[in-house]
């Protein structure tokens, strides 16, 4: 996606050979204009798959999940990182390790959310190591949920996560793929890579 690889190039700032900061339109400040249009796209790219829910962890995920399920006309849930007081019923969880926070969290998702009925779209800011997206696809499955595909606003191609989930068989969508940092410079694959 242009748009998006120009943003990133614009206002993406490399802070190591495996970093790269985007807080001034996605991870912090939101761009509304952006993540609409990355919404739209997701969409349009799984629209055909009747798709019945759009699955996102907190917090990063959720401004793109929300414009996808928006224009696809369902539900967006998200998976909360730490239980509130609210959530006293039966809870779906999984294990997911952040690569950028280095900690590793429990992730959890009402069971009234999802159910064997859905048919959902994950949606991501980041692949990396893909332990996010296998920790939502972990979440969907325990609900009997079939995945059907999975968004990624930003892909570091040169990290494991596209492989861990293409070997799962689901389809992957990202719309800005990282071949690596050069000079403090982002190179991306080819939009046919």
């Amino acid at each position: 996606m242009k748009l998006l690889e120009d943003r990133i190039k614009e206002d993406g700032i490399v802070l190591d050979c495996e970093v790269l900061k985007v807080d001034r339109f996605l991870t912090h400040q939101i761009d509304a204009h952006l993540m609409h249009e990355i919404g739209q796209t997701f969409a349009q790219s799984f629209a055909d798959l009747g798709i019945t829910k759009v699955v996102t962890i907190e917090a990063s995920g959720i401004a793109p999940a929300l414009y996808a399920a928006e224009v696809l006309g369902v539900p967006m849930v998200f998976a909360r990182k730490t239980k509130s007081l609210t959530m006293n019923e039966e809870l779906l969880t999984s294990e997911v390790y952040s690569f950028t926070k280095q900690v590793t969290s429990t992730i959890s998702i009402s069971k009234r959310f999802l159910n064997h009925t859905d048919k959902v779209l994950i949606i991501d800011d980041f692949l990396a190591n893909g332990q996010a997206a296998k920790g939502l696809v972990e979440l969907c499955q325990q609900a009997g949920s079939d995945v059907v595909g999975i968004g990624i606003v930003i892909e570091k191609s040169f990290q494991t996560g596209r492989a861990l989930l293409e070997a799962a068989g689901i389809p992957i969508k990202s719309l800005a793929r990282i071949k690596g940092f050069v000079d403090g410079q982002v190179e991306f694959l080819s939009a046919d890579a």
